[in-house]
């Protein structure tokens, strides 16, 4: 029996499955490490930890298993798209790397727009320049720190920074490469013309793969580190949205993934590239060879909860180290002790956002605050501010004709059942659940079963091994009454928007 590998390089940890060819979880392993704020809206990590964890994850899991080097048949690596890892000609980390929530890079994404004009920029990428992506990082490099940006010699990915560490190969894959900026969508290649007009060196970037494919093997080095056997294939993988598709089984018309994570994300399938005419989402190659998805991405989903949690539920915290329990079961007990948060709006912008508003100065506000609000009143707006966040997604694609057949619940906020009763109250969608709940590690440890040959295809593997497990029906009353609170949800924003703007202003002045 051949055993798969997936390693997710997570923006709080990375995850490593083991699984055989049926699908099976055989062992699963995180390693945490920290995010770096050395200034407002910046965001930061030392790659060292990424591969400290990924070493550490794979030992773990194979020996929890029992099982062998010479036993895995191949390796898939998903990660945080977006990220920029400089290196030198030695190979070593300049600085630490800039992940997708940093919001520093404002006045390059207006760069980069001008220098190539809009019209090339969303005909070449299906995109336009947002804060996240890799393109005007390199340009933030060069304009800020000049002696770091004259070292630089290869830019990678985080999890391409991790392949090149297993195998010693310079590679990435088209999902990931459709977030930089720089990758002609469409087309499954780098952007020659972007490259010229920006003046980044093509020799920067690494060689482009389909997700199946074998782009590496595990070299001698790695092989000690980790125990896996030399000369094992490493998959191209996907970034991790593209990669929780597989794992969420997205591969066919109609199936649609709504995924609560730090961010929050809306993912469909689709045979040929689609734009929303107004870019409010993003249209990437798929992990599917010859396929493209189209996804509406919200900053601080999950991540909207977890500042919570740290910010106000020690007491939660507390119990949840006395008993075991995660201190999220907790919460979410005390927003189910609420019928409703009583005009409590939550808007969920503490990273900026991206979808449907790319605005890095957006701010997170309660609005509706009275003295009858408790911490249980708190909690529910967040899960319903989250909630009217993911909807806004659901009605772009509806509009760009994007087929809605069946939602999968998926992320951490699916595990709970309060939280998606809220999100199909919310966006009057049903949401399922699936046998699986592994997300992007599960979707490339089958991304390298196809690479190794035990599956045909992606869709046969999704196919083979996912099936939906539980669904939950919008209430019509409370579809009615959210309806309401959605208006005033959306009308918040654009009262707001030119607010955010100052009270940045402020903010870097300080």
């Amino acid at each position: 029996m051949g055993y798969l590998l997936g390693l997710d390089v997570g923006t709080t940890g990375t995850k490593t499955l083991l699984i055989d060819e049926s699908g099976k979880v055989f062992a699963r392993a995180l390693a945490e490490y920290p995010l770096l704020s050395p200034r407002p809206n910046w965001s930061e990590q030392d790659p060292a930890h990424w591969w400290q964890a990924t070493v550490a994850t794979i030992r773990q899991v194979m020996a929890a298993a029992g099982v062998s080097g010479s036993e895995v048949s191949g390796v898939g690596l998903s990660g945080q798209m977006h990220g920029s890892v400089f290196l030198n000609a030695g190979d070593q980390v300049i600085r630490p790397a800039i992940l997708w929530n940093d919001q520093r890079t404002a006045a390059q994404c207006e760069w980069i727009t001008e220098t190539v004009g809009q019209e090339t920029v969303v005909a070449e990428t299906c995109n336009p320049v947002l804060t996240g992506f890799q393109a005007p990082k390199i340009i933030w490099l060069r304009d800020n720190e000049p002696e770091n940006y004259e070292q630089v010699r290869k830019v990678l990915l985080p999890k391409d920074y991790v392949r090149l560490l297993l195998t010693g190969e310079y590679a990435t894959e088209v999902s990931d490469a459709s977030g930089t900026a720089l990758f002609n969508v469409p087309e499954r290649r780098w952007s020659e013309l972007i490259l010229q007009r920006t003046g980044i060196p093509r020799e920067w970037l690494p060689e482009v793969y389909e997700s199946p494919e074998v782009s590496g093997y595990i070299s001698a080095a790695a092989a000690a580190a980790t125990g896996l056997r030399e000369g094992t294939p490493v998959v191209g993988g996907g970034g991790d949205q593209a990669a929780g598709g597989v794992g969420n089984g997205i591969v066919d018309t109609g199936v649609v993934s709504s995924t609560l994570g730090t961010s929050g994300v809306v993912f469909a399938y689709l045979d040929q590239p689609l734009m929303d005419p107004l870019l409010r989402t993003h249209t990437f190659c798929h992990a599917v060879p010859g396929k493209w998805h189209v996804m509406g991405v919200m900053l601080s989903a999950g991540g909207s909860l977890r500042w919570l949690r740290d910010a106000l539920c020690q007491t939660e915290k507390d119990l949840a180290a006395e008993t075991g329990r995660d201190p999220y079961e907790y919460m979410t007990e005390a927003a189910g002790s609420v019928r409703s948060s009583e005009g409590l709006i939550f808007l969920p912008y503490l990273t900026g956002e991206r979808s449907p508003y790319p605005n890095p100065n957006a701010k997170g506000v309660f609005f509706g605050l009275t003295m009858r609000h408790t911490k249980p009143h708190l909690i529910r707006a967040v899960l319903e501010g989250v909630a009217m966040g993911m909807r806004d997604q659901f009605e772009i694609m509806k509009a760009m004709g994007v087929e809605f057949r069946q939602v999968r619940a998926s992320g951490g906020g699916a595990r709970s059942r309060l939280w998606r009763q809220i999100q199909a109250d919310v966006t009057g969608e049903a949401h399922c659940t699936i046998n699986v709940d592994e997300g992007p590690a599960f979707g490339v440890a089958l991304l390298a079963g196809v690479g190794c040959g035990l599956f045909a295809s992606v869709p046969e593997a999704c196919h083979a091994t996912i099936s939906v497990a539980d669904q939950l029906l919008p209430d019509p009353d409370q579809v009615a009454r959210y309806q309401g609170y959605y208006e005033i949800y959306r009308l918040l924003y654009r009262q707001l928007e030119g607010t955010f703007d100052q009270v940045q202003a402020l903010v870097e002045r300080e």
